[in-house]
């Protein structure tokens, strides 16, 4: 994390001393539509707004810093960001390693075909002899591999593509969370459509480094989080974004 020293206002407004103000590293694929994306040449999404108005309260400044999702992980691990904003799900293999925040978005697993195909998959023992793709690096695959037919389904990993591989055939579904798929849906000219009921509960969350820096820098953000959402800024954000609200498990 890097000392910026002309936070001075911005640190007396939010009440937050120059001294603890810092301008904070924060890794995003700018891919992952609506949550990060680039239109226009501005970054934009649910991701951008969020952080923006953690950083409002806690008074610091952003550097939003874009990269392959898969190499987001390494980044924060080396150093190179300050936490993660990509929909990052907790799981037990990732709450070993890192100090989450609250979740801030409550999602479920969904299964995605071509439309037309929705009546062929209603539940997960569905996928069974099928063909299903998940994004590299996702928790998706992990809960895939967790299923009690995992040994019946060709699971396959994708950078890119994954819709369009769906829609054309190439492969049988996708596996997605049921925020980004519907709107997915919704915004793209492909031939997609959901298939069953959402799977698995998902609570995503900041990641930060488990070490005495990253703790402090978690429990500020978690400050920030829970007067976001006392005070529905977060409804906003997330009813800006999909039109109702993912920031509550309710």
């Amino acid at each position: 994390m890097i000392k910026h020293a002309t936070l001075t206002a911005i640190a007396l407004a939010t009440g937050v001393s120059a001294a603890q103000a810092e301008t904070l590293n924060v890794g995003m694929s700018g891919g992952y539509f609506p949550f990060t994306f680039v239109k226009l040449d501005e970054l934009q999404g649910f991701e951008v707004d969020f952080i923006n108005a953690v950083a409002k309260e806690t008074g610091d400044e952003v550097n939003f810093v874009t990269m392959s999702f898969s190499g987001l992980i390494g980044a924060l691990e080396s150093g190179r960001i300050d936490t993660i904003a990509n929909q990052i799900t907790i799981t037990p293999e990732r709450e070993a390693k890192f100090a989450f925040s609250q979740p801030y978005v409550f999602d479920g697993a969904q299964v995605v075909v071509k439309e037309g195909n929705e009546d062929t998959i209603g539940s997960v023992e569905d996928l069974s002899g099928k063909t299903v793709a998940v994004n590299l690096g996702s928790n998706f695959e992990e809960l895939l591999n967790e299923l009690p037919n995992a040994g019946e389904i060709d699971i396959r990993t994708y950078e890119s593509n994954i819709a369009q591989d769906t829609a054309l055939g190439r492969v049988d579904a996708f596996v997605m969370d049921r925020v980004s798929s519907a709107q997915l849906i919704a915004e793209s000219p492909l031939p997609l459509a959901l298939a069953g009921k959402p799977f698995s509960e998902i609570r995503n969350a900041l990641p930060f480094r488990n070490d005495d820096e990253g703790q402090a820098l978690r429990d500020r953000f978690d400050a920030a989080i829970t007067k976001l959402k006392e005070d529905g800024t977060l409804t906003e954000i997330s009813e800006k974004w999909f039109g109702s609200d993912i920031t509550t498990a309710e």
